[in-house]
């Protein structure tokens, strides 16, 4: 088990991370969420050991996680942090960099682990080229793969998937979860794509300067957001005043998604179509309300500047809420 309790690291500039507390079970997913210099890696690098902390204290199984301090070499053994930069050497093959912390002792062993992360990650074209002729989304993948070869306790990953093309992606990230469940890996991982964090987290955390603003399941952070910043890292979103609409809910302002908005023949509520845009699946819609902008959702495409009638999904909104 992690158990993190008030950890606080604040670099020369004194931004960094404060106050984070949460606990993890073998296994457990989280992922970190929130803008750019939030403290998302930050927060990875402290608890894999990189820096001292301030204040707090991090734990794996009753044993306390110190930074370079107390380390000849800084970062917790049973751990692998896959930063940014990715740590990979650039004059041996793919191959040679999934091997690199494997035993030289059981070569049959080691490569049939690494021809299975060969195979995981889609580098079996490029597993004798050396990686400084790699593209970065091919660095990237190798870095996980050199990761995973010798199975740690715990992976901390920073923006996994930032190089790796959009065609891949979707493939390579639901088998990267997988194999990590498989295994019973825990892992940690920081991302600013709502798509890595819905399908693929048991745990969300989000963050904004340093701090935490939520920490708990996924599906309550994204249902029940607990403000607009919250529930617009994952799309876009509606802040409602409950007097304007004569909304019957407890709070002044209520949080509405655009799939939470439809059309109606009639209603009470009238609006101007003022933008479009087309998602794939659906249109997002943009209407002009007594001069605020309101989002909704529709199965057609709309014309501009048409009055149109609209209403709120009540049910849905309540189920959601409650």
């Amino acid at each position: 088990m992690l158990k993190v309790n008030g950890l606080t690291y604040l670099h020369e500039n004194d931004k960094g991370v404060s106050n984070i507390h949460f606990e993890l079970d073998k296994g457990d997913h989280l992922a970190l969420i929130g803008e750019s210099g939030c403290g998302k890696s930050t927060l990875i690098k402290s608890l894999y050991g990189l820096f001292d902390l301030d204040k707090g204290s991090i734990q794996w199984n009753e044993q306390k996680i110190l930074g370079p301090a107390y380390n000849l070499v800084p970062g917790y053994p049973k751990f692998k942090h896959l930063s940014q930069e990715f740590d990979l050497m650039p004059f041996t093959t793919s191959e040679e960099n999934i091997q690199k912390y494997l035993s030289r002792e059981t070569p049959e062993k080691n490569k049939k682990r690494s021809d299975e992360l060969i195979s995981l990650f889609d580098l079996d074209d490029v597993k004798h080229q050396k990686v400084k002729t790699l593209s970065g989304g091919q660095k990237q993948r190798v870095a996980i793969a050199q990761a995973l070869a010798k199975p740690p306790e715990l992976i901390l990953l920073d923006e996994p998937f930032s190089h790796i093309d959009q065609f891949l992606k979707h493939r390579l990230r639901r088998r990267l979860f997988q194999f990590l469940k498989k295994e019973d890996i825990t892992c940690i991982f920081a991302t600013h794509d709502a798509d890595d964090v819905l399908p693929f987290s048991d745990y969300t955390m989000v963050l904004k300067d340093g701090e935490a603003q939520d920490f708990r399941t996924t599906q309550l952070v994204f249902n029940k957001p607990k403000n607009e910043y919250c529930a617009s890292l994952f799309g876009d979103i509606n802040v409602i005043e409950k007097t304007k609409f004569n909304l019957e809910f407890e709070d002044d302002k209520v949080l509405i998604f655009p799939h939470e908005i439809s059309f109606k023949k009639v209603s009470e509520y009238q609006g101007i179509i003022k933008s479009t845009y087309f998602k794939g699946s659906h249109y997002l819609i943009e209407l002009d309300f007594n001069s605020k902008s309101i989002f909704a959702t529709s199965q057609v495409n709309l014309k501009l500047n048409d009055k149109v009638y609209f209403d709120f999904d009540f049910e849905r909104i309540k189920q959601r809420l409650n």
